[in-house]
């Protein structure tokens, strides 16, 4: 999923030349954000399925 994003920001060609720790901490945190925000979302998916 980290990979998938950072993808969708344009950003993998800098992870891949220069490795993550090579990201600001802003675009690590917007990064984690969006994760976050996407693992909510199919929690939230996944238990109205079971309803």
């Amino acid at each position: 999923m980290k990979i998938e994003i950072a993808k969708e920001l344009g950003i993998w060609e800098q992870v891949e030349k220069d490795g993550w720790e090579s990201l600001s901490n802003a675009m690590c945190g917007k990064i984690g954000g969006i994760m976050s925000k996407r693992l909510r979302q199919k929690a939230a998916k996944q238990k109205q399925a079971e309803n």
